[in-house]
């Protein structure tokens, strides 16, 4: 069992709280989370994901996704089975399951299939423009010499405008 202890970070650290107290969480509801049903993740692109979960004897009405602040979770619920079957061996998991998953800020869900036992989740990170590198232009010339020129074209425009 692995406990961390992250109380050195929120004494040194402004801002990161946030971060610290995800990372606690996530260690914490990993030991509880079942591990039904398998899945993968795997990344696609650059900025692009897909998460497989192995959903044999679901089908699509019985599935659910949801996406809340970040958190993705995964859901599926069969109905209760109404005939009695006697199975001498049932190999093929077919309970009720919920899976969650936090997304990164700016992580959006793009596309959910279901095929041959698979339910594919595709996931973008799109980041904003606000947010993304921008280049700014470096002009030349005096800084003085700009200063004066703005002062002197705001003077000539009222002088025009007076005439």
């Amino acid at each position: 069992m692995r406990n961390f202890d992250f109380s050195p970070l929120y004494r040194s650290a402004i801002g990161f709280d946030r971060m610290a107290s995800l990372l606690d969480t996530m260690t914490s509801s990993e030991q509880n989370q079942p591990a039904y049903p398998p899945y993968n993740i795997e990344l696609t692109g650059e900025d692009s994901y897909r998460i497989t979960m192995a959903v044999a004897g679901f089908e699509q009405s019985e599935l659910d996704i949801q996406v809340e602040q970040n958190r993705l979770t995964v859901a599926g619920k069969k109905p209760e089975e109404t005939e009695q079957r006697n199975f001498l061996h049932r190999g093929i998991a077919a309970r009720n399951f919920e899976r969650r998953f936090q997304l990164a800020d700016h992580v959006k869900v793009t596309d959910a299939q279901l095929a041959n036992g698979l339910l594919h989740i595709e996931l973008v990170r799109e980041i904003p423009e606000a947010m993304k590198p921008r280049k700014i232009e470096i002009s030349e010339g005096n800084l003085l010499q700009h200063g004066k020129s703005e002062e002197a074209k705001s003077a000539a425009g009222s002088e025009s405008e007076a005439a």
